[in-house]
């Protein structure tokens, strides 16, 4: 009998006896074998050839796109009815992305599971449309820790632990698990293998020569690298250059890794003379060199690879012709497209997006809420400019009512540190008296419970614990008891998805299609002290949104007597919001900018699915 993979689509029979030729290296020797010199671990019942690996690697420098390529690539593929599993490979010794300053790295990316992880990993979620967990991301720090961890308890019977073979043994055991289990716990067909930094840092040497030794152990059909490097344009010369991408190919293939695709990076479309060079030089056909330049989205790249064909290219490559489910792969061709063809569209309005937070200098750190904002404004036909303001310089409510009334709408993100926390109650403020549309992330919803409770209620004194420990009127602390609810990790945050119960009859239970319950991602510490919320609630605060079975208050609002849209939710939404299924706050806080500027568009479709008055009733569905 044919195998199957779920799908409907069938594949190739596997030989319970296969050739070492074609099935690989695994099928010549005992691989699992402590005592043997070719050891490499396999997982229990997995089998050659059933998955397939394609390995991204940068050249020349570090932020092309590496994980903008690979989700897009795999995108391709999952659309044609494949199954797919990114896995992410760092570098540093870090055990996760934790404690990584966003100034260096970039936004702090939640998943499903707790595991913080980079930026990356959010990149994945929304083009595949796929939540991902721990097995999709590993760090030089994890691996390590793995293998010392297990030669104390005497897991390598007393041989001598060295890089070759027992940590790009490690390696490849990872992907061989995630190749089984892949994000659904059943074995996928094709496994995405992304390598932070460039080819020829030492910090990720290790993980090029695992993926090598994969390569040669899983057959020639079953793994396909790609080279994405950068051709240069300086404009004193006006014209591209290859010899850096040449030399960062070349450093590639001197690791003993040959590259079957490679992606050009570049402002502008890479020319034939440029990709000419760079086929020859890298023994890698012009069919399969890929132009990708700046474009006016990422999400125009799919479209872009299935036009240039590398789709085709790599089921060639990785012979997956026969698993192709081509009525699947036509219907999501036709939603994405539907997608992209929204994007380029003439917009029919416009709204003014204020971010305000401390690390405004840097976009990657606040890239998902860029996208859930792009992700909104899409779908609801509108031009939203984006600026950050950094809070840090706003001291007093003249100067942030004067910054605040200069947008549709504002947010105030989340963030750790005493740093612009001031300067944004201020802003809160602001945007509560000028009733601007609000939307406060994690610590903008502490912010607001704090500047209700020090201008509404009157408690000037009013604080969090975290910002100052011997406040008398602590409405934000860290409670001994919640340290103790539902296995909290990371010492005492609050990680990963986790339910909120929605109370009937609010503006969240509007946003959210009237359902009691969702279930969204949090990265957070202090809590509204359950002391202080019947107060706070007497004074016109609703907490809309709570923990099922404790109270931790997780989304707040004010009456839409008082305010048009004013939203806090201690979680992060941003983390869940999709191309094709926009976040429901953040669709309310771009309809809510938009009325604001266009009264107008409250009586249209769109803004009576999302825009809510005093005087509106119904619930919208989400798109």
């Amino acid at each position: 009998m044919p195998l199957t993979d779920g799908h409907g689509a069938h594949h190739r029979q596997l030989d319970p006896n296969p050739d070492p030729a074609s099935a690989g290296f695994l099928a010549q020797f005992g691989a699992s074998d402590e005592s043997n010199e070719a050891y490499s671990p396999t997982p229990r019942g997995y089998q050659p050839g059933r998955t397939k690996y394609v390995v991204v690697i940068g050249t020349v420098m570090s932020g092309l796109g590496k994980g903008i390529f690979s989700s897009s690539l795999a995108k391709l593929l999952k659309d044609k009815g494949l199954t797919v599993a990114p896995i992410k490979m760092e570098g540093y010794l870090n055990i996760d992305s934790g404690t990584l300053n966003p100034y260096r790295h970039g936004e702090v990316f939640v998943l499903e599971d707790g595991l913080e992880t980079d930026m990356d990993l959010g990149t994945y979620e929304r083009v595949l449309n796929q939540n991902l967990s721990r097995r999709n991301f590993v760090t030089a720090g994890q691996i390590y820790t793995e293998i010392l961890e297990r030669e104390r308890r005497g897991g390598y019977l007393g041989r001598d632990v060295q890089m070759i073979p027992h940590v790009t043994g490690a390696v490849k055991l990872r992907l061989r698990q995630l190749a089984m289990t892949g994000n659904d716990g059943k074995p996928c067909d094709v496994v995405f293998v992304e390598v932070g930094g460039t080819a020829g840092d030492y910090e990720n040497g290790f993980y090029i020569e695992a993926l090598r030794e994969l390569a040669f152990e899983e057959g020639p059909e079953n793994c396909c690298f790609v080279a994405l490097t950068y051709i240069l344009e300086p404009s004193i010369l006006g014209e591209q250059k290859s010899k850096a991408a040449q030399l960062g190919i070349k450093r590639l293939m001197e690791a003993g890794v040959q590259p079957q695709l490679i992606a050009c990076r570049a402002k502008n479309p890479v020319n034939d003379k440029v990709m000419q060079k760079i086929a020859m030089f890298s023994n890698v056909p012009m069919r399969r060199i890929f132009s990708m330049h700046d474009r006016t989205s990422i999400y125009s790249i799919p479209d872009a690879m299935r036009e240039a064909g590398l789709d085709r290219e790599i089921l060639s490559i990785l012979e997956l012709h026969d698993r192709v489910n081509t009525v699947q792969e036509d219907r999501e061709r036709v939603r994405w497209s539907a997608y992209t063809q929204r994007m380029a569209a003439p917009r029919a309005h416009k709204a003014r997006i204020g971010v305000l937070g401390k690390y405004a200098s840097l976009r990657d750190a606040y890239a998902s809420i860029d996208k859930a904002i792009e992700h909104c404004a899409t779908e609801l036909g509108a031009d939203a400019e984006v600026e950050w303001l950094d809070t840090s310089d706003v001291a007093t409510l003249a100067r942030a009512r004067e910054l605040v009334s200069r947008f549709d709408g504002v947010i105030v993100p989340g963030g750790f540190g005493m740093r612009g926390v001031e300067g944004k109650i201020l802003c809160v403020q602001a945007a509560r008296l000028e009733r601007v549309p609000f939307l406060g992330i994690c610590l903008g919803f502490q912010v607001a419970v704090i500047e209700h409770a020090r201008n509404v209620l009157g408690w000037a004194d009013a604080h969090s614990t975290e910002f100052d420990p011997a406040t008398q009127r602590p409405v934000i602390s860290e409670l001994p008891d919640q340290k103790k609810i539902e296995g909290i990790m990371g010492g005492t945050m609050r990680l990963g998805a986790q339910d909120v119960q929605i109370e009937p009859g609010t503006l969240a239970s509007m946003l959210y299609a009237a359902r009691p319950t969702v279930r969204e991602r949090f990265r957070h510490r202090y809590e509204v002290d359950p002391r202080m919320v019947d107060a706070l609630a007497a004074g016109g605060m609703v907490f809309s949104g709570r923990h099922p079975k404790h109270p931790i208050m997780q989304v707040l609002e004010l009456p839409l007597s008082a305010h048009p849209y004013f939203v806090g939710a201690q979680f992060h939404p941003e983390l869940t919001s999709r191309p094709l299924d926009p976040q429901p706050m953040f669709m309310g806080l771009v309809a809510a900018a938009i009325a604001r500027r266009e009264p107008e568009f409250a009586s249209t479709e769109l803004g009576r699915r999302w825009v809510r008055t005093a005087t509106a009733a119904g619930a919208p569905v989400r798109a």
